[in-house]
């Protein structure tokens, strides 16, 4: 049977999801997932979107006239009148604010909304923020454990030739008694201690090491071996013990900082503290995308908290015009209904007949103060709107100078730690080579690798600013989402 173009698509269609499929397991977490993440269940973002949706139902609220008011009175004993007996009194009364009162409160509480809105904006834009923010410090945290741990097998390798440096001096030494050859109580040692590695910390390493020592020291007769060869043999020795020590150490407290920061970062994506994060193993510098000068002018002119001093300021003056309208009457339309049972002892044609009476109700507003006082609160809030209006600015014009520096220092620094890391990584081989035919001290090798592990994680620290810089300066130029690293 041939297959039918359609069927083609279909299998092609199939294989090509299997393979996104495939894909995605394999790198299942990545920033922007997380930033969708946060989106959808921090709580910071939840809870201020429910303020917006909660500041909305007030509008029908205030925008509403008040409740009518109907009364009724029933005569136990119906009373007597000319035209009848008046059994019950039925009365409906319906306020009316003046002219403007409920428009007036329809566009305060409106404005307030949106000024709700503005600050749910905001607020999710900085919890995108510290998303990053954090992210960026835990992959500083992984680097510098991955380096660390990367320089200790370096340390592994030093040992051993340092081990082989030893051992080939020993054998070049004559007159040595066999039972006091250094290489063989050089080879105890080294069995006693091992590779120093991540068990480096341990109190059965210090013993064993302590006790070869003595061992090795004991087996050292005068005249045996130089000092040139003996002493610096352990002393190479317990130098590498030393540093492998530190960075060991150093790893443990790094693990516990990365626990600290994934809890951190969990937290904002609203799930258990203890979930995996996924960092990439080399982060790439992320590239602005923007102009300077178009990031500060978006600052001013969308900023989120800007707007929302916006909108509270528009609300007051809707709230001023509300309350200089409330200071007029309001007036009360009603209806009043007679029901009139017939009398005997009546004979006009009115006997009986219920009586309807239109109503009019006026309130006087005389005790002005309470109106004064309400349009002076208002024009106080204002003022106090417009100062935090320029604060506000000032703050910002300050955290864009701020976020700048980090962006063009961080710049620099990628540049110039990139190119220190590759000359210490060439001048670290070429220290290595030495020292392996005894043309070099260990000092010198050792310097060399710290220079190249201080390097090493100074370019990763400042990537990781870098596009934190970056994810600032977005952030202050209001963009909703961030791009994928």
């Amino acid at each position: 049977m041939k297959t039918t173009p359609y069927k083609k698509i279909l299998l092609l269609f199939i294989a090509l999801s299997s393979l996104l499929v495939a894909q995605s397991q394999q790198y299942p977490d990545s920033l922007i997932k997380y930033l969708e993440i946060a989106g959808r269940n921090n709580p910071d973002i939840l809870r201020k979107f429910n303020e917006y949706q909660a500041s909305l139902q007030k509008i029908p609220q205030v925008g509403s006239l008040s409740d009518p008011e109907l009364s009724m009175g029933v005569f136990l004993t119906p009373m007597e009148l000319v035209n009848g007996q008046q059994a019950a009194d039925i009365r409906l009364m319906q306020m009316f604010p003046w002219f403007g009162v409920l428009k007036s409160a329809r566009d305060e509480m409106s404005l307030m909304a949106n000024a709700k809105f503005e600050l749910f904006r905001d607020t999710k834009l900085q919890v995108f923020y510290e998303v990053q923010r954090t992210w960026y410090e835990l992959y500083k945290i992984q680097k510098e454990i991955s380096i660390s741990e990367e320089n200790v097998e370096i340390l592994k390798t030093i040992e051993r030739l340092a081990i082989t440096r030893f051992k080939a001096t020993a054998a070049g030494n004559t007159g040595t008694a066999a039972s006091n050859n250094p290489a063989r109580s050089y080879e105890s040692l080294n069995d006693a201690s091992g590779s120093t590695g991540m068990q480096g910390m341990g109190a059965s390493r210090a013993g064993s090491v302590s006790s070869s020592s003595t061992q090795v020291a004991s087996s050292m007769q005068p005249g045996a071996m130089g000092s040139s060869s003996t002493g610096p043999g352990l002393a190479d020795l317990y130098r590498i013990q030393i540093e492998t020590g530190d960075l060991v150490n150093n790893i443990a407290l790094l693990y516990n900082q990365q626990n600290t920061i994934i809890a951190q970062f969990n937290s904002y994506l609203n799930r258990p503290v203890a979930s995996p994060v996924y960092t990439p193993d080399i982060l790439t510098p992320d590239s602005l995308g923007l102009s300077l000068v178009s990031i500060s002018d978006s600052m001013l002119a969308k900023n989120p908290m800007l707007g929302m001093i916006g909108y509270e300021e528009q609300s007051l003056d809707a709230r001023k015009k509300m309350v200089s309208r409330m200071g007029y009457p309001m007036v009360g339309l009603g209806l009043n209904y007679s029901l009139i049972n017939k009398s005997e002892m009546v004979t006009s044609s009115m006997n009986g007949k219920d009586m309807i009476m239109p109503m009019v109700t006026v309130t006087l507003p005389v005790y002005r103060k309470k109106y004064i006082a309400m349009q002076k609160e208002t024009d106080f809030l204002k003022t106090a709107a417009s100062q935090n209006f320029q604060v506000t600015s000032n703050r910002l014009q300050t955290e864009y100078y701020q976020a700048l520096q980090l962006y063009q220092d961080a710049k620099r620094r990628v540049k110039l730690y990139d190119n220190q890391s590759e000359l210490a990584s060439k001048s670290f081989d070429l220290k290595v080579k030495s020292f392996s035919v005894s043309a070099s001290e260990l000092t010198d090798v050792l310097r060399v690798l710290q220079q190249k592990l201080d390097y090493e994680i100074k370019e990763a620290e400042a990537i990781a600013d870098l596009n934190t810089s970056i994810a600032w300066l977005k952030r202050l130029g209001n963009l909703e989402m961030y791009e994928s690293k």
